[in-house]
């Protein structure tokens, strides 16, 4: 089920670049290649109520347009170069989101990918092949299962602080996934004992520019793979921070050990990571454990889904991956911010293919504040109907609906303008990588 999830929308901004059918050729002579990448999203976006003073409905729409060289070549008996280029134009329009991240006037154009990067290839036969890679540059990192860090996707518009912390916009798309400054290097492949070292530095000011080192450490068999990793903070830029959590990344440490597969028992998938914080301001901890089942010799091949998060009180998500990694619910995740601290989720899901390029998803959420001392009380349901369709190899339909129901409202100790009745919502998105 896991493995399903991650093909809806969101997934689609991350591989841009990566997707064969999202390359035009420019020169290949069996040694270089040189291809053209485009990709174009657009959404709408329609919600009843807002989590910021604005009553009544919410309607806006958000787009991007990713454009770039990528490419490679052979290094005779050495391995080969590799690297991207890449501008991202972002923009949206209308009312803004309701969780009040953008206006609906933002535009921007800016470098996304800048990176070079060289692998060993059949170089090092004892860490096999590509055993070694180095990257640095503007580059996506995503690390393990993306419980911790997955791209720097956040990007807000004007709304924040009169535009402080404006990024382009497109806040829902997330298409700016980019770490600003990185140094990446990949020991030992995709097989057996494998692991990496990192270092990177974000220039997403809500993010206070935060700066970290990265370590990993995995063993990939058959049944799945089971890894540790460690982040420390290095620094931030005290001049962007927006909550207090931000304060404490500076030496912070955080370790989590991880697992992900279907250890050895067909049909099925399994994952857990458990990650604890230290820190001036005391110790926190994330989990999530989930279990998924697919009755392969069923009509539409049903995959059936359950999974268990808890975030302590301040608990810091850092880099956290989008929808189908670690972003839970639609107006939770995205507006009304019941979803990576101080709650405890479970959400059931329920996946079924009517044809080979028809996806369609029912997921069912579940959110309880822990502790409602000095915080908002964010108890909320939400069920949300997902729709994959691939028109063509280059062009993807995602539309979604659903419902949001919180237990309180602003006037109560929630964050939900005017009422805690149900709000009802729509997205309409349509991504295209040539």
């Amino acid at each position: 089920m896991h493995s399903v999830i991650r093909m809806l929308f969101p997934a689609l901004l991350v591989g841009t670049f990566s997707s064969p059918a999202s390359a035009y050729e420019f020169y290949h002579d069996g040694v270089t290649n040189l291809d053209a990448n485009l990709s174009v999203g657009y959404g709408f976006f329609s919600v009843q109520r807002s989590y910021i003073d604005r009553p009544g409905p919410t309607r806006w729409q958000e787009g991007y347009l990713k454009y770039g060289l990528s490419g490679s070549t052979a290094l005779p008996g050495a391995g080969s170069i590799y690297g991207a280029v890449s501008l991202l134009g972002s923009a949206t329009w209308g009312n803004g989101d309701p969780g009040g991240f953008t206006t609906g006037r933002e535009r921007r154009n800016a470098l996304e990918d800048a990176y070079l990067g060289w692998k060993s290839g059949d170089l090092i036969p004892a860490l096999g092949k590509d055993g070694i890679d180095i990257s640095a540059g503007s580059q996506y990192v995503n690390v393990g299962s993306g419980f911790l860090i997955k791209g720097d996707k956040v990007s807000a518009g004007r709304a924040v602080d009169d535009g402080r912390y404006d990024r382009g916009g497109a806040y829902y798309l997330a298409s700016r996934v980019a770490f600003s400054r990185t140094a990446v290097l990949r020991l030992g492949g995709d097989t057996g004992w494998h692991g990496s070292a990192i270092w990177l530095k974000s220039n997403n000011h809500l993010q206070a520019d935060t700066e970290l080192a990265v370590g990993t450490l995995d063993y990939t068999a058959q049944p799945g793979t089971l890894g540790l990793t460690f982040i420390h903070g290095i620094s931030i830029d005290k001049r962007y921070v927006s909550t207090p959590s931000r304060l404490d990344r500076p030496g912070m440490n955080t370790y989590s050990i991880r697992g992900d597969g279907d250890a050895g028992i067909p049909n099925t998938h399994f994952a857990f990571e458990y990650a604890y914080q230290t820190k001036r301001s005391g110790n926190d901890n994330g989990w999530y454990a989930e279990a998924g089942y697919t009755f392969q010799n069923v009509r539409w091949q049903p995959s059936l889904s359950y999974r268990y998060t808890r975030y302590s009180k301040d608990f810091d998500s850092l880099f956290q991956g989008g929808f189908g990694d670690r972003y839970q619910g639609e107006i939770a995740s995205n507006y009304s911010f019941s979803y990576n601290f101080n709650t405890r989720i479970q959400d059931v899901g329920l996946t079924v293919h009517p044809s080979e390029k028809l996806t369609v998803t029912l997921m069912y959420f579940n959110f309880r504040t822990l502790s409602n001392r000095s915080t908002l009380d964010l108890d909320a349901s939400e069920l949300t109907l997902y729709l994959d369709w691939a028109i063509t190899k280059n062009l993807q339909f995602s539309p979604n609906f659903g419902v949001y129901k919180p237990r309180k409202y602003a006037a109560n100790g929630g964050n939900q303008t005017g009422s805690a009745a149900a709000n009802f919502y729509a997205n309409l998105m349509i991504v295209a990588n040539f």
